[in-house]
């Protein structure tokens, strides 16, 4: 998956985040709005393209925590609709890149780790208020590359 080549987002202000980290290895980019970011690699659903953004996360054991929020739009961002058909995906937190797959959290441990994430980022919570939709919190387990 890693010797393809990655679009990274279109959008400016992720693709200029995204420049920064790669640049770094997220020495300029780690840390955005005194939070911790790493970049999430996906395969484009239709494309089959390798697709790439920086996204806020968390930790909870190995395992790492993404909120599927666009900030409480009525839709899912397209990466998560991406990892819906091909939880496949490659992180990058700093230097280090780590392959895993990638669930949605639901029930119980989707609460307790909802609140972890909102620990992190509050807005969060907020997000929820703006949508109908549930927001969905991706538990990204790394497996052996």
């Amino acid at each position: 998956m890693t010797n393809e080549q990655i679009f990274d987002s279109p959008r400016e202000r992720v693709n200029e985040h995204l420049s920064r980290y790669l640049a770094t290895d997220g020495e300029d980019g780690y840390i955005w709005n005194d939070v911790p970011t790493l970049l999430l690699t996906t395969r484009g659903r239709r494309s089959g393209l390798l697709r790439r953004t920086a996204l806020i996360f968390g930790r909870d054991s190995d395992r790492y925590l993404l909120i599927a929020s666009r900030g409480g739009a009525p839709t899912h961002p397209l990466w998560y609709e991406n990892l819906q058909v091909n939880p496949e995906v490659i992180l990058q937190v700093k230097g280090e890149i780590i392959s895993g797959l990638a669930t949605t959290a639901t029930g119980e441990e989707r609460e307790r780790l909802w609140a972890l994430m909102a620990a992190i980022w509050p807005a969060y919570n907020s997000y929820t208020k703006k949508t109908s939709r549930e927001i969905p919190l991706v538990v990204v387990a790394p497996t052996k590359s």
